[in-house]
This record gives structure tokens, sequence and C-alpha cells, in this order.
């Protein structure tokens, strides 16, 4: 579809960042016509899992990357065939399909074989012998189609054929010297020739010319098991058509065939297509099963996927393969970073306390009112971001955006609130990794890579026991990922501080950000709960001050 358009927060999303791509996916869809579809970059954690419960909303689905993939291009969707159909079907197929290829499935839909032209004409171009219907296990009902004939006589419609073909265009005394058990005789009308093919032990006669059989020869080859067909064909046409009636199987190729997947990476299947250099390359899906064909044309005129990034602007944070999307659009409240794009783009960016806030603006601006669901999810970002507004980066327009939502969501704020609040702030049954990893940014400052984790609690005392495991986590994670600072932040949303535990070989900075002598890995910082606002600031002047 070209007007899909992914709609996606940063990795490790928190609730603003699912909850303003579920709104802004709604504004899109209402005022375009396109398809928005909001996604996210990371599992959803405790407090927007209850939100999205909560409102009756779904995951956003989850995806990787952005990079182009197979699923993304206008492949051929040339449909499979069987492997028993007849030569001269596949061929009509192709002309009809206007196609080269054509992949050959199993009872499974499994793809088990190429056919293509160069497989067909071969076929007709190389030496024939005239077993070739024994050896090719060629069907009764193949060679009635391939020469548009008529039923006179069938002894078994599954007969097997296991002799050679044979054309009497001579006296019947010759005939019946070369005539032996099973084979398939081309003749024309005259009986005492279709006596001898009988007789001879043919399994299967063609009269040619669309000439019938009298009774007494359909008696005679119902005692012999000789079946009888009829084609409108001469013995000329008849003897040339009946080798098109061997099936696809026996052609097509079958070992080391090239095939991409759907999930499949272009610029990976570029480099394939280029060692290998076939005509085009059956495509299957996530279930093996076939869903067309892909030609080096197709590549020419990949389109790249369309996203939207909510809540965030810098590269680290933003999903894998950005570079080959095209990025339409940014919504954002946080410092602008990296991101660059090759067009000129709508970038909306302002100092309030959450994403969501921008997107309620604008949902209000165009004269849209958003659904009860939207509006309580916008609620519950805005309440998330800000800490129900406890939190220094919280503004007027955040106070006057929740009330007119909580009005059309139908929520009490402060009871909602404590309610999320409590659902998504429980350190129990939690693993270290889990903690860390819910809130989690990376940051490049002057060429520094930084990492910060922020988690708000109700409980700061019940994270006391998991402090050394933390700690240990940070340094394996900052050794293995070369971070010159890794921040976790433990946010207490009841006193209004944060305890920062720092870890890597530039943890100073923190120290000198903050003005605090580090003793151990550890301090506490009374009414700092903004890592937006009050931590990565500091930071980043320090860092300056050190060139």
């Amino acid at each position: 579809m070209t007007n899909l358009i992914y709609i996606t927060g940063h990795k490790n999303p928190d609730t603003d960042s699912i909850c303003a791509a579920i709104s802004y996916a709604e504004l899109k869809n209402k005022t375009g016509d396109l398809k928005a579809v909001p996604v996210r970059l990371g599992e959803i954690n405790r407090e927007t899992q209850f939100i999205l419960d909560y409102f009756g909303v779904e995951f956003p689905a989850l995806i990787e990357t952005v990079k182009v993939q197979v699923s993304d291009l206008h492949i051929d969707n040339v449909a499979p065939v069987s492997p028993d159909i007849s030569l001269k079907m596949a061929w009509n197929i192709m002309k009809k399909n206007n196609t080269k290829t054509l992949p050959v499935v199993d009872e499974n839909d499994s793809l088990m074989g190429i056919a293509t032209i160069t497989n067909l004409f071969s076929s007709t171009m190389d030496v024939w012998d005239n077993d070739i219907l024994s050896k090719s296990s060629t069907k009764l009902e193949n060679i009635v189609d391939t020469l548009s004939a008529n039923y006179v006589f069938v002894h078994n419609e599954n007969i097997r054929l296991h002799g050679k073909i044979v054309t009497a265009a001579m006296h019947p005394s010759s005939t019946k010297e070369i005539i032996e058990n099973g084979d398939v005789v081309i003749c024309g009308d005259r009986e005492d020739t279709q006596r001898v093919v009988i007789e001879g032990g043919a399994s299967l006669m063609i009269i040619t010319g669309n000439h019938g059989a009298s009774d007494e020869i359909i008696e005679l080859s119902k005692k012999a098991n000789c079946s009888i067909i009829s084609t409108p064909y001469d013995s000329f046409t008849a003897s040339r058509l009946i080798t098109q009636s061997v099936p696809i199987s026996y052609v097509m190729t079958k070992d080391n065939i090239v095939s991409f997947n759907t999930d499949d990476f272009v610029d990976e299947i570029k480099d394939v297509m280029l060692e290998t250099r076939y005509r085009s390359y059956p495509v299957v899906g996530r279930d093996n099963k076939v869903v067309g064909t892909i030609s080096r044309y197709h590549l020419i005129s990949q389109n790249r996927k369309k996203v939207i990034l909510v809540d965030h602007n810098e590269r680290t944070q933003s999903v894998h393969g950005l570079e080959d999307a095209e990025v339409l659009e940014i919504i954002d409240h946080h410092r602008i970073a990296d991101i660059q794009t090759g067009n000129p783009i709508y970038f909306r960016n302002e100092p309030v306390g959450s994403t969501s806030t921008i997107v309620a603006s604008m949902f209000f601006e165009n004269g849209i009112r958003p659904s009860k669901k939207v509006a309580g999810l916008l609620c519950a970002a805005i309440i998330s971001d800000t800490l129900l507004f406890k939190s220094p980066t919280s503004t007027n327009v955040d106070k006057l955006m929740l009330k007119r939502l909580s009005e059309i969501a139908g929520i009490d704020v402060e009871s909602f609130a404590k309610e999320m609040f409590k659902a998504g702030t429980s350190l129990k049954n939690r693993t270290v990794d889990e903690i860390f990893h819910q809130d989690f940014k990376v940051f490049t400052l002057n060429n520094l890579k930084i990492g910060i984790s922020q988690i708000g609690t109700m409980d700061l005392e019940g994270f006391t026991d998991m402090k050394n495991d933390m700690l240990v986590l940070m340094e394996k994670k900052s050794l293995e990922n070369s971070f010159s600072l890794l921040v976790f932040m433990l946010t207490d949303i009841l006193k209004g501080g944060s305890e920062l535990l720092v870890v890597g070989k530039d943890k100073e900075i923190a120290a000198r950000a903050f003005n605090v002598k580090l003793n151990g890995a550890s301090f506490y910082l009374p009414g700092i709960l903004s890592r937006k606002k009050q931590v990565i600031p500091p930071i980043t002047s320090a860092i300056t001050s050190l060139k």
C-alpha cells in the first residue's frame, strides 16, 4: 500500500511514546487518504499496559526495522502451479500472464520447483526418445487436454503408460511388427490398422482426424484393456503435440533453487541476484507458501517505508534502518538532535511536558474531537510524563489539555493517576534488567556515548535490595557497549526527588554536573524529576566544560 505510514515512538517505549503514536495515527487517518499504523520498538511497560487495558486499546505491532524488505516491493503475483500440469498448459499460462517463470508447488503449496521458458524450450529442442511418456509418468488426462481429444473408451483413467510412442502411418502388416505391449499408438480411421494396434497390446490408441471407432473396435478394445481417444488433429500434428503432455515436474528445475522470503531485506538480495543472474526468483511468505516472483526490475522501483517519529528525534533512540526510510514528520518535545532527512518535512517541537500534549493540540486545531479511548490515552500520557504536574517540564498548556481531554474521556484525573502510578511503579517480581530497560535512552553528547535510564516509583526503599545487582548490570552494559557514562534515575514520585546510580569511565561528569561529591556510585538529588529538563542539560554543560 503506497499510502501506508508507520508512526513510531522511541526504543524502550514509555507511556507517552506509545500513546502519542496511537493517538497521532487516529488523527492522520481522519485527516488524509492514507493508512497510518502505530507501531512500537520494544516491550510495553507495566504502566502503559495498564493504560491500554483500562481504555480497551490494542497494543501497537512490534517492528524491528524499517529497512526495505521484499514485502515492500510490487512483486509479480504469479499463481503457483501443480507439478502434474502439462508443458502445453504451462506455456499457455505463461503467455496469458506475460511471465517467463512459474513456481511449482506441492499439495501444501510449498515450493518444490521452478518452470521457466528455458525449461520448456529445452525440452522441445532436445532429442526426445519415444519412451518419454513412460519416463515422465504422464497422465492420460494430460494427453487428452494437450490433443484437445475426446474419450471414446477408457479402460482406466489412472492408466500407467509404460510403452513407447508409435505413429501407425504404414501398412498394417508393418505396423504389427513395431507395436509392443503398453505402447501409445497414433493412427487414422482404418479399422484394419486399429485392429492391429489393439491386438498388438497397445495401452492407448489415439485416432486422428476427429474420427471415432466402430462398435466392433470398441468391443475389441474392452477385451484387450486398450483405451481409445479421438483428436481433431492430423497424425503429424498429434505426433508433434503429444510430447507437450509431459508433466511440468519432468523438466522443471528442482535442485539449488534460489528463492527469497518476504522478510528478506532488499540490500541483501541484490548481491544474490548479481551472483546468480536468473531472470526471476520465487518469493515465499512466512508460512513457506509461494506468494509470487521477483526480478531485478522490481528493485529499481522499490518503495521506501514511510515513517512519522513521535516523542524523539535522536537517531540512537529511533527504529533500525531509519536511513533507508522516508521520514515524513517529527512530533516531539525534546531537544533537537541528529536525525537528518533528504527533503523538508513537517517538524513540530514544543517545550511542553508531553508529546501527547502536542498531539492533542493538533486534534483541536483541525477541529477534530479525539475518540473517547484516544482522549483517555492522551490524558494518561500527559499525567505520566509530567508526573501529574510535579515535573518541572509541566506547562499550563499541559494542564489545559488534560482538563479538556479528561472531559471527553470521562475520567477523574486524580483517582485515575493514583491507580495508574500504583500499577506502573511497583518493583515487585521484576528483574533489574527489566527495570533498567523500561525507559532507557541513549544520547550522543559531544561525541560521548551517554545512556540514561529512568523509572518512577512510590516506594524508594523497595529498591534497596536490588541496588548492587543494578550496579553490576550497569557496569557490564557500560563495558560491552562502550558507554562513557551510564546513569540510572530512580525517581520518587511521592517525595519529588531522584537517586542517581552512575557508572562508566567518565562517571565523574555526573558529579560535576550536579556539584556533588561522588562517594561510591550513587547520590540523591531532591527536586530532580525530569531527565529531559533537569539531567540532560547539566550533563551536557559538564561535558562541554571539559573541552
